[in-house]
């Protein structure tokens, strides 16, 4: 039987960053929020769509109340009251399909205006995971 030759270091290098490229395309969802009603209510329908993405989207909540909170929202610059922030890939501030920005921080509204919604949030994390 003929002997296949190793492969060389530097393919191994490039399967390992195809490898770790395809792994990078799961988009990370951070949720900095009050730990309490109404925050909770509002992130309801949020947090079940993310648990429905299986491991398509890695996401992680933190009580903005607690330190950790605390302490990432000022790396952030987030200074005044909000009940919660949410980063896809490190960033809140995004572009809709209509090229209309938004920023994912403050209570999600119900529609219209320059205001968010939940809806708004799926679709960035979904776009996030089709790159």
């Amino acid at each position: 039987m003929p002997r296949l030759p190793l492969p060389r270091r530097g393919f191994l290098s490039l399967l390992l960053a195809a490898a770790a490229s395809a792994h990078a395309a799961n988009p990370t969802v951070e949720i900095i929020a009050f730990a309490h009603p109404p925050v909770l209510n509002a992130l309801k329908p949020l947090r079940d769509w993310l648990g429905q993405q299986g491991k398509r989207v890695r996401w992680v909540e933190t009580d903005m109340e607690s330190p950790a909170g605390a302490q990432r929202l000022r790396a952030l610059g987030i200074t005044s009251h909000t009940p919660l922030v949410i980063l896809v890939d490190g960033r809140y501030a995004h572009t809709r399909a209509d090229g209309s920005t938004l920023a994912l921080i403050g209570f999600p509204s119900s529609g219209g205006g320059s205001a968010w919604t939940i809806e708004d949030a799926k679709a960035i994390i979904t776009g996030a995971m089709q790159r």
